[in-house]
């Protein structure tokens, strides 16, 4: 009996001491990209009064992360990236004011000067306007006392204990390039709790990272999407930018010229069966 419970405390040391070893007691892992201070890097972006922006339509949309601020576990391999930014793609496809939307990799954002690069990377997708797509995730794992040792008949079962709290916070701001504009921006939110085993407290971490970052682009989308079926109507009534419309295309689709021109033509149809009324009564007279 002395013999077991002797086993049992030594095996007890040995998961603490690995759980200390590898980094998988109490802390914290963080990755964060600004938007801010990517581009405004003078720290004073309240100085900053861009003009009234003219719109090409249909605009032409690039998608890119903002270059990491401080990278941490938590921070999304660029694979990633272009998984979730697909995702941002989609919410813009099926406005008809939108032209084609361009999947930009991070890559060539980074080791940039703020809107300068924004405006070469714009050049070289040839797009009208950026939607920068910035995060800040913060990964808890702290140590439960329910984390223990429980003697089976087959020897030794580690509860789970380790507590991983996960919180995400994902914005998309939109600029018109050329004239440094914000146009709209939408944020998305997530909070992911789970329980693991100490030796499993990483993996479980970086797996609920990676579903943090999906479920805040899904709540960010639903907010894009909104804003995008806004845009339209404030430009329009809150005059927020002009519009010119590109060679080769109609205002029609934009200013809702579609429900417009229906009901012109109903209107001369309807006159033309009048005409023809009022003709075919006139013929019977006779």
């Amino acid at each position: 009996m002395k013999a077991k419970v002797i086993f049992v405390m030594i095996v007890t040391m040995l998961v603490s001491s690995c759980s200390a070893w590898f980094g998988e007691s109490e802390g914290e892992d963080r990755a964060t990209s600004s938007l801010v201070k990517y581009l405004y890097s003078d720290g004073n972006y309240a100085a900053h009064e861009p003009e009234v922006p003219t719109l090409r339509l249909p605009v032409r949309v690039g998608v890119a992360f903002v270059p990491l601020t401080y990278s941490g576990r938590a921070s999304l391999h660029k694979k990633d990236e272009i998984v979730l930014l697909d995702k941002v793609k989609s919410s813009f496809v099926k406005y008809e004011y939108i032209d084609r939307i361009e999947v930009i990799p991070s890559t060539y954002l980074e080791n940039g000067d703020g809107f300068t690069t924004l405006e070469q990377v714009a050049r070289l997708y040839d797009v009208d306007i950026m939607a920068l797509v910035s995060y800040d995730q913060v990964s808890r794992s702290s140590h439960n006392p329910a984390s223990l040792l429980y003697w089976t008949i087959v020897g030794a079962y580690i509860i789970p204990g380790n507590k991983n709290v996960t919180q995400t916070f994902v914005d998309t701001a939109v600029f018109d390039v050329s004239t440094h504009k914000l146009l709209f921006r939408a944020p998305g939110i997530d909070k992911t709790n789970s329980y693991a085993t100490a030796v499993g407290a990483t993996n479980d971490a970086r797996v609920k990272s990676v579903k943090g970052f999906e479920n805040a682009v899904v709540n960010m989308t639903a907010n894009l999407d909104l804003e995008l079926s806004r845009f339209k109507v404030r430009v329009k009534e809150e005059k927020i930018a002009k519009v010119k419309i590109r060679n080769g295309y109609s205002s029609a689709s934009y200013y809702g010229g579609g429900g417009s021109s229906g009901l012109v033509m109903l209107i001369m149809l309807g006159m033309i069966l009048v005409a023809r009324l009022s003709r075919s009564a006139a013929l019977t007279e006779k």
